[in-house]
């Protein structure tokens, strides 16, 4: 068991640091990330064995850590977790990216990630948005660009997309 292990840390490790330090930006929680994914390897390893696709696996481990950190830092920090969407919302966006849309928007910080879900997804004018937040609308507009700018710097650092002569996602590849 402890040569699967050690095949799985290095085959995938690097791929799995370098795809988890795009997201979070930090060395030592990329660091202590990467070892709780790892400890989730250890214990889940029967399941994994049973795994037809390793890689995707993997992902799906390294994910749910992610959110577990995320929620972990946002209530250490004194902060309530918001509102997000449902994966019903996220059918309506482009199909091929819309599972993968979910996880990027979820990471990011709760006021980019109010100001998209309620602007990009929902429709609320940025002027109900502002009303919403009860902040200036100036204050929205700023929230719902920095917000497309975040997300859009986390989507182009994972994934290739091939787009269309109308500017529509055809494809898109992992990096």
């Amino acid at each position: 068991m402890a040569t699967e292990i050690q095949d799985i840390w290095n085959e995938f490790y690097n791929e799995l640091k370098s795809y988890v330090t795009k997201i979070i930006h930090n060395e030592m929680d990329t660091d202590d990330i990467m070892q709780e994914v790892f400890v989730k390897v250890i214990h889940n390893i029967d399941k994994i064995k049973k795994s037809t696709n390793l890689q995707q696996y993997l992902y799906a481990i390294v994910r749910n850590t992610l959110f577990d950190y995320q929620r972990k830092y946002l209530q250490s920090s004194d902060c309530y977790i918001p509102e997000t969407l449902e994966n019903e919302e996220y059918q309506s966006l482009n199909p091929i990216i819309s599972d993968r849309l979910k996880t990027f928007i979820d990471m990011l910080p709760e006021k980019y990630r109010e100001a998209l879900i309620y602007s990009e997804i929902r429709g609320l004018s940025q002027k109900a948005l502002a009303a919403k937040l009860n902040i200036s609308y100036s204050g929205a507009k700023s929230r719902v660009q920095r917000g497309r700018e975040k997300l859009k710097e986390q989507l182009l650092a994972c994934c290739a997309f091939e787009h269309d002569k109308y500017g529509n996602i055809m494809d898109v590849e992992k990096k």
